[in-house]
Order: structure tokens, then sequence, then C-alpha cells
């Protein structure tokens, strides 16, 4: 990884002005349009953001973070994009914004934990520092509201393709930006349709049955470790694919990604955990968020 990756990189994001602060706004000034929290939580977990890719929904992100209130924010790794980065940067308003805000968070009184995925590896390098107010750990082990345990990873270390084939993780990257860009184009002729949006990488994912099975194969690797941990169960990120469902005796959770399902995963002042599909809720079609949460399914007893 290169050195503008890692400690140069770091220190930028967390400076007052922020890395790649256009002209247009004063330095450490808040984003526009920033309004009062509409939704209150204990817990928030988002990951698999790709800040430095074309395919980051940092707006959609930015308006969650600017309405949902928390004690404590996770971000459970791929925050930002660094195998991205290194093939050519990108990095708009919107994107620093939003690392503006997380840091905002931190320094109202949001305890705000990184656990680095695989394509922001680099944070690796400062695990058990804080970087303007943001944790930078391993792993975590989260105590909910009603006593359950879990277990907090971003799930790359237990993904058999990026531990014994990285170059075919990278080739695997490289495919997957080519759908999301083909993807675009063909969303553009949607919308000029009147269609809604439709996501043909979510589509390839749970059509394939190769990486469904490899899906499957993710959870399951992903529980046993939990088992042998002696948790109740386990957040994870990485295969950008949401989901709340029992493995075994373990309650998996993934709070899935802000590229293509635009999800969160909440915990509630009593413990109860839900998936938030944001999306919906910007577009309208959501139900109120308490009574997304009492809709969705929770952590069992």
């Amino acid at each position: 990884m290169r050195n503008w990756i890692n400690a140069p990189l770091l220190k930028a994001l967390t400076s007052p002005a922020g890395f790649g602060a256009g002209p247009g706004r004063e330095p450490g000034s808040p984003p526009p349009d920033e309004r009062d929290s509409q939704y209150k939580v204990r817990t928030v977990w988002i990951s698999d953001v790709h800040l430095g890719t074309p395919g980051c929904q940092a707006n959609a992100l930015l308006d969650f973070l600017k309405r949902v209130e928390c004690d404590t924010l996770y971000l459970v790794g791929d925050i930002i994009d660094g195998w991205q980065l290194r093939r050519s940067w990108y990095w708009p308003q919107a994107h620093n914004d939003v690392v503006q805000k997380l840091l905002r968070k931190a320094r109202k009184g949001t305890r705000v934990i990184f656990i680095p995925g695989n394509h922001d590896e680099f944070g690796r390098k400062f695990l058990d520092h804080s970087f303007g107010g943001i944790e930078v750990a391993e792993e975590w082990i989260h105590t909910t509201a009603d006593g359950k345990r879990l277990w907090i990873t971003h799930g790359d270390l237990y993904d058999g393709v990026i531990q014994c084939a990285r170059w075919l993780a990278l080739l695997g990257d490289s495919l997957y930006e080519f759908t999301l860009k083909l993807n675009r184009h063909l969303n553009s002729l949607r919308a000029r349709a009147g269609l809604p949006y439709w996501s043909l990488s979510k589509y390839l994912k749970l059509k394939v049955k190769r990486a469904v099975s490899y899906m499957g194969d993710f959870e399951s690797a992903l529980a046993r470790e939990a088992r042998k941990r002696g948790v109740d169960g386990l957040v994870c990120g990485h295969i950008h694919h949401a989901e709340m469902r029992m493995v075994e005796d373990i309650l998996y959770c993934n709070d899935g990604d802000w590229v293509e399902s635009l999800t969160a995963l909440v915990e509630h002042a009593d413990g109860r955990l839900a998936i938030v599909d944001w999306g919906q809720v910007m577009a309208g079609r959501a139900m109120p968020f308490e009574e997304v949460a009492e809709a969705a399914a929770q952590c069992p007893a």
C-alpha cells in the first residue's frame, strides 16, 4: 500500500479542515443542509461505504448520519476504499463531508469505533490508536441492552478467497467495479423510462448459484468462529448483503453496504436489533423508524 494511504491519509482525514476540502467551504464548517436528528437509537453499525469510489452513495449516508443519533457507532470495515484509491484518485466533496460528519459525531459524544476491513486494511497498522476521537480496533465485543454479547468483525479474515487467493479477490473487485459502472448506465436509462432503481450486482449475487453458495459458506465460517468465542451472535459486513438470521445457535447479522443496498443495523434502547433500509426511508416508502424496528427480525431471547 502506498505511503499516502496510511498515516498521512489518516492525519489529513482527521485534521480540522479535512482531506480535500473544497474551496467553497470554510475549514471545519458543517456540511450544508445540516438538520436536527429525527431518530434516536442505542447503537448503529455501518460498513462497506467505499469512500473513494464512484459507486459510494455518500449523500444517502450523510442523510442517515444527520438524522440518526446513537450512543455508539461501529464502522465495520471498508469505510475508505484504499484498493480503488491506489488505482485512481476519486474524492469528491460529499466523501469528505462523510468523514467530517463522523468526526463531528465523535466530538459531540458518540463513541465511534472503526474496525478495518480488507479495502481499508491500512487501518490495521494503527490498532488501539485513536484518530480525531475515532477508536481503531481489530474486533470488538458489544453487549446489547438486554445482555446479549455480539462479536464485531468486518469478516474478510474469514473469507477463503481473500486469505488464499488475493489476486482473485483483486480481480473480483475490478469486475465488481465494472458491474457497478454498468449498473449506473442501466439505471440512468431506467430513470428516463420512469422505472425504479434496480441493482444488477445484487441480482447476480442472489441468482448465481456459486455466489449464493459462497455467501452461505461465509456465514457458516463466521458463526463457527463466534461459537468458539462463546458469544450469542456476530455483526459483520464484507459481502454487501444485509441479513439477520440464526445460523444454528448463533445470531448472524450483516449490516449490508452503502453502495447498493443503503442499509444499517441498529439496536434500540431495549436491545432490539433491526436492519434499516435507508433507501426506502428516503424514498418515503418505508414505515416510520420505530415501526421498521418492530416489523424487522429481532434478536431472539
